[in-house]
């Protein structure tokens, strides 16, 4: 019979490790050292090796690589095959080369320096020539810098390192003493890595929409949200059975999904997961930190770690150079992957256990990774100095007093003009933009503008976007607009949503993805401007009124002619056509307007 100890037992770990996260996290934001370095502390404080409140990293590794998995399939609903194949050059030129170069380099130090055998000093500089791809997405993201140019490229690199793991394992199976020829015929590996691949390429291309809107149309959010971590976890465990990495299946899922008219949803339903299993890898790293090891072996330590990142910081930055990336795009890459990455605890454990390597070896070099990804926060920080620029700082937000009647998401000129008309009628706005220069400004004139990203569901959602009665985007920028316009209409259906548009080409667009109505944000002021140009050729006000209202109604007729025969329809509508064209029709007032573009 169970006693009330053993119905607690198995919730204890659980406990110290939430009360760990919840102590360390915010006390290393306060410090400014980020929430990586916080998860790593707790991690170090709690493990085998200090106050012993947790057993083995390696208990809990297992369920927290889940995290990297969640962490690699929602940075793929991001991608797309095409934007994958315009990221080759970095991809497979900056990132082979990288991985080659760090590699290369790094293997002197142990073979010349440390006197390890030729294998061994092989095997751990292609280890360490991998960076923690869990650390610097992390990073990346906590900073805002996934779509900076130092952040894509970061990432190309981190991708061919993911695939690199593969090769480097086979490597091990190559160098092992106790390796034996003829086992097992190497085109079985090449054929099963194959059939994975393109299970889960024709699983995501027509099975898996059809299953979510069948879901989406009878089944419940929490249907929705096993259905996407059955999607994951599924494509990782097929990829793993392959001989792949589980990331790299799951990241795989996610860009076939990039297109899908769910993605912000599954990513809304990701994200909660990913941010706690994540949060537990970085804790079990921490807890892998042998003390003892690192004491006595501290000074030999300091000056691996401090070669490691001096090293992978230069290569980087020089190969990032000659790929034509400017200066501060080539030292944030180098700096943001100085480190040793998580696939160094699968490379080193398997040198070990095939002989490549003596295990004390292995533990050193997990020590050194360990030590380099904790170190990381302080060197990109440190780093910022040798910028030619520097970002600003970003204000958190908890949108609690935010109750306005109508969500504007950008609050540039057309934004804070736009929100003159709502408030004179009386409305209440809740305003979003990403500027911190322009909210300090606008806060400095008494208007409350909220810091959040429009392209983003979960502030979408905290911003109030599923009760407002109206949703206007105000953002300049053709893609921007575009990615928000997804999520608003994806997430919120049934609240109107009202958009600028940058030309005419883009208002076809913005209507062709279900928009209430577009507005192109120089039409109105072309025809205004032009009003008063024949107002000032002599017309009366009412003839010039009279005009520009013939030019508006041509020009809207012209646009739902284009709705329907594409971007050439409706030309007769035009007065003034470009060139080989007929001439203009003549007009009663000399310098008339055309139609506005």
């Amino acid at each position: 019979m169970s006693t009330p100890h053993d119905a607690v037992t198995p919730l204890i770990e659980p406990i110290v490790f939430l009360a760990a996260a919840v102590v360390a996290v915010p006390l290393a934001k306060r410090l400014g050292l980020g929430s990586v370095l916080g998860y790593l502390a707790a991690g170090i404080a709690v493990g085998p090796f200090a106050l012993g409140l947790l057993g083995e990293a390696e208990r809990v590794r297992g369920v927290a690589e889940l995290g990297v998995v969640l962490l690699l399939f929602v940075i793929g609903l991001e991608l797309n095959l095409s934007r994958l194949w315009e990221m080759r050059r970095s991809i497979f030129g900056l990132g082979t080369a990288q991985v080659l170069v760090s590699g290369a380099v790094i293997t002197m130090y142990p073979y010349f320096v440390a006197g390890r055998e030729l294998s061994a000093s092989i095997v751990a500089g292609l280890g360490l020539a991998l960076s923690s791809t869990a650390l610097a997405m992390q990073l990346l993201e906590e900073r805002g810098e996934l779509e900076a140019p130092h952040g894509r490229t970061a990432f190309a690199v981190l991708l061919l390192q993911d695939l690199a793991i593969v090769p480097l394992l086979a490597l091990v199976a190559f160098l092992s003493p106790q390796a034996q020829a003829g086992t097992e015929s190497p085109w079985l590996g090449v054929l099963a890595v194959l059939g994975a691949v393109g299970a889960v390429v024709v699983a995501g291309r027509y099975l898996l929409n059809p299953v979510f809107r069948v879901l989406a149309r009878f089944g419940t959010t929490e249907t929705m949200t096993a259905a996407a971590l059955l999607v994951v976890l599924g494509a990782a465990a097929l990829m793993a059975l392959a001989g792949l990495s589980m990331a790299m299946g799951a990241f795989l899922a996610g860009v076939l999904l990039a297109e899908s008219n769910y993605r912000h949803e599954l990513e809304a339903d990701i994200e909660p997961f990913r941010g706690l299993l994540l949060g537990l890898f970085f804790v079990s790293v921490g807890m892998s930190v042998d003390i003892g090891l690192v004491l006595s072996n501290w000074a030999a330590l300091l000056v691996a770690v401090s070669v490691l990142v001096v090293i992978k910081a230069s290569a980087l930055y020089g190969l990032a150079r000659l790929f034509g990336h400017d200066h501060d795009t080539a030292l944030r890459t180098g700096l943001t992957l100085a480190q040793g990455g998580e696939f160094g605890f699968v490379l080193y454990s398997a040198a070990a256990a095939a002989g490549v390597m003596a295990p004390d070896h292995a533990n050193l070099l997990v020590a050194i990774v360990t030590l380099s990804m904790a170190l990381t926060p302080l060197t990109v920080r440190l780093g910022q100095t040798l910028l030619c620029g520097d970002r600003r700082p970003e204000p958190e937000e908890d949108f609690s007093d935010a109750r306005g009647s109508v969500l504007v998401i950008g609050f540039g000129r057309f934004g804070q003009l736009a929100s003159q008309v709502f408030l004179a009628r009386g409305l209440r706005l809740t305003i979003i933009d990403n500027d911190v220069e322009m909210i300090e400004a606008a806060a400095r004139f008494g208007s409350r503008v909220y810091y959040g990203d429009g392209t983003r569901l979960d502030v979408l959602r905290s911003a109030g976007a599923g009760r407002v009665r109206l949703i206007a985007v105000c953002i300049d920028g053709v893609a921007a607009t575009n990615k928000v316009v997804d999520v608003v209409r994806e997430a919120f259906p049934d609240t109107p949503c009202f958009a600028r548009s940058y030309d005419r080409r883009h208002s076809l667009d913005l209507i062709r993805r279900g928009v209430t109505a577009e507005v192109r944000e120089t039409l109105g002021s072309a025809l205004s401007f032009g009003r008063e140009v024949l107002v000032g050729l002599g017309a009366t006000r009412e003839e010039a009124g009279r005009l520009v209202a013939d030019v508006e109604r041509r020009d809207r007729e012209r646009l739902e002619m284009q709705i329907e025969g594409g971007l050439y329809a409706g030309l007769e509508q035009l007065r003034v056509r470009p060139e080989p064209l007929t001439p203009p029709a003549p007009r009663r007032v000399e310098g008339a307007p055309a139609g506005g573009d």
